[in-house]
């Protein structure tokens, strides 16, 4: 295959063998509970089109929407048919149309963002993870912030925010590629600012406005197995969500009870609730580390917890001298070459500790030892959030106080795969 031709398969449309409808029925005896989808296709230049490909180009994919039938099993049922997110999508702009990565990034923002309904929020995600959430007094904050929070890994992502875009959160969109805005509405002008970005999908969701309403409904989730086997399960609801909901940590070892000296503050419980939602919607093992409700980084996938530890640690680092050298220089750290710039960067991230200095560390799963604590503990880290549950709680129990940091647990673990 040549050059031009390996080019050209990003380009290319992938037919779509697809069927305009499917049924997933689950029987048990002469029950039978059925849902019935319909393929989501739209109108592109004159065609009717679907998705442009699955996760890669040779992979034809097509996207259902759910139009009737409802599964209860036990006392949990699904969400209703007829709400829609983004399986039912209006495209404003197609660019370059919509492949199964582009709704897939733009579901994984809506899946964060329903937790902040009650303040203009941002989230930014590429291929699935999050890359940066904030919370702001106005949109154009929240998506400064979340912008901010790694400006590397969000080149080429789905931006979703939950208020009407309007021209000044347009403009500082525009500023940056991204591949994907999903918004409720778009204001007077934004949409022409926006519109600049020939190859930008441009999406609008109503039901954002709604978006309190999903967050606690199931969803029956599939995950398709190398036999053709299937795993099913009921989706993920965290039950932290207000400083109620938090526990004490503390544990009994040998006999003597272990307790975190210091209980946190108010901002401190805020950050807390506010990274644990975001935990929900981060590929496990993670970390995350958070500071005025909004990320300073994400570490993700990992095998071990002490390595996502140190990857959120070193992206904390990368990400405040990329986000200093864009306000002092105009320029990102990874163009960043004279050697007195980049010392004078390097200085400036080392005296706040890559703004980990005050921040809460929140992690999916216990700490099964204390040195994967202790990553976030010595870099500045005053207040945790996690799980508990290990059998070595009291040893990270113990680092807490070594460090008088403030720890809770929420006694549910928050595994993503």
């Amino acid at each position: 295959m040549s050059t031009k031709n390996i080019k050209s398969m990003y380009r290319t449309m992938q037919s779509d063998p697809f069927p305009s409808k499917m049924e997933i029925a689950f029987v048990e005896g002469d029950e039978r509970q059925v849902m019935f989808f319909e393929k989501m296709q739209w109108q592109i230049e004159g065609e009717i089109k679907g998705l442009r490909y699955g996760e890669n180009p040779d992979q034809p994919a097509a996207l259902y929407k759910l139009v009737n039938g409802n599964l209860t099993l036990g006392d949990v049922s699904s969400i209703a048919p007829g709400k829609y997110l983004a399986s039912d999508i209006e495209l404003l702009q197609s660019g370059k149309h919509p492949g199964k990565i582009n709704i897939t990034d733009a579901d994984a923002a809506l899946n964060i963002l329903k937790f902040f309904s009650e303040t203009p929020c941002a989230v930014i995600v590429k291929h699935n993870n999050p890359c940066g959430v904030a919370c702001g007094a106005n949109l154009s904050e929240a998506y400064i912030k979340a912008l901010a929070a790694d400006r590397i890994a969000a080149f080429g992502g789905a931006v979703a925010l939950n208020r009407e875009v309007d021209k000044e959160t347009a403009e500082r969109i525009s500023e940056s590629y991204c591949e994907v805005v999903v918004a409720p509405e778009y204001g007077e002008g934004s949409f022409e600012i926006l519109s600049g970005r020939k190859n930008l999908r441009i999406m609008r969701i109503k039901n954002i406005h709604r978006l309190s309403e999903f967050d606690t409904q199931k969803v029956a989730e599939y995950k398709s197995l190398a036999d053709g086997g299937v795993v099913v399960q009921w989706s993920y609801s965290p039950n932290a969500r207000k400083a109620s909901d938090l526990l004490a940590a503390e544990t009994t070892y040998k006999g003597e009870t272990y307790r975190v000296k210091r209980e946190p503050t108010e901002k401190e419980v805020e950050d807390m609730l506010f990274g644990w939602l975001v935990e929900s919607g981060v590929t496990s093992n993670s970390v995350l580390y958070v500071k005025d409700r909004a990320t300073v980084a994400i570490g993700t996938g990992e095998q071990d917890r002490v390595g996502v530890a140190e990857m959120a640690k070193f992206k904390a680092y990368r990400n405040t001298a990329d986000r200093l050298c864009w306000e002092r220089f105009g320029i990102s750290w990874l163009e960043c070459s004279e050697p007195e710039k980049r010392a004078e960067i390097e200085k400036a991230v080392e005296e706040i500790s890559g703004g980990l200095q005050g921040s809460v560390m929140v992690s999916d799963a216990f700490f099964p030892k204390r040195d994967g604590i202790e990553v976030g503990l010595k870099a500045g880290v005053t207040a945790v959030i996690q799980p508990g549950g290990s059998l070595r709680d009291h040893e990270v129990i113990q680092a807490c106080n070594d460090f008088n940091a403030a720890m809770v647990f929420t006694g549910q673990r928050s595994f993503k795969h």
